[in-house]
């Protein structure tokens, strides 16, 4: 199927509670615009480089996400822009967005990146981690930013019972955050979680963004010329 029936596909068979961010890593301008075509405007990328080379050459509406691990250095070539940063996992990269946000008259959304899998190379915030720094005097003062939720990346695995449980555990982490830290406010409501091969499982435990490439754009090949 083309990118444009894989999207029509996907607006079909989602509620509308539930985004889609289209990953778009390593696929041409061209890919995002037979997707944009189609009405879709949420894209990730998660390289600063291909990022920063691809959104001069795309419409102006676009929403982008930046979903990867993000170096302190390389956020002021996002922060005239980014939509939203799916992957804060300190107080000092938060620090760093708001001070470039300022820079640019912007406040910059951004997910909480929790730690839920067992793969120990995977990046994220334990519950004391995120509670150290949202009961902190540092983070209260930081006005350029907004905390719009939790993302979690589950263990790859073929077991869908430790996928579920993974995914369990971010929602519930993100209900009790939302209890003790953002009760009443509308701007915390985003769990990001679930890809390509395990978003359905995802949607049951609460996901509202999953993030989506292979299954719209197709399967991916290094060395694209972007």
């Amino acid at each position: 199927m083309s990118i444009s029936e894989n999207i029509r596909n996907f607006r079909q068979e989602l509620a509308p509670n539930v985004s889609v961010i289209a990953i778009s890593k390593t696929k041409p301008v061209e890919d995002i615009l037979e997707a944009y075509q189609e009405g879709h405007y949420i894209f990730g990328e998660n390289k600063v480089q291909e990022l920063i080379e691809k959104q001069p050459r795309l419409p102006g509406d676009i929403q982008w996400h930046f979903v990867g691990h993000l170096q302190s250095n390389k956020v002021k070539y996002l922060a005239p822009f980014v939509s939203m940063i799916h992957s804060v996992d300190s107080l000092k990269l938060l620090q760093v967005i708001n001070k470039e946000a300022l820079k640019n008259g912007r406040t910059i959304s951004c997910l909480l990146q929790v730690h839920i899998a067992e793969e120990g190379t995977k990046f994220g915030l334990d519950d004391s981690g995120i509670r150290e720094i949202l009961d902190s005097e540092s983070y209260r003062q930081l006005k350029n930013i907004r905390i719009a939720g939790v993302m979690g990346m589950a263990t790859y695995t073929d077991d869908k019972a430790q996928i579920r449980n993974e995914f369990k555990m971010l929602a519930a982490l993100f209900a009790v955050l939302k209890n003790e830290y953002f009760e009443g406010s509308d701007e915390f409501r985003e769990i990001s979680m679930g890809m390509s091969g395990d978003y359905e499982i995802a949607i049951e435990e609460g996901s509202t963004m999953i993030r989506v490439g292979t299954l719209i754009f197709g399967p991916r090949f290094k060395n694209i010329n972007f």
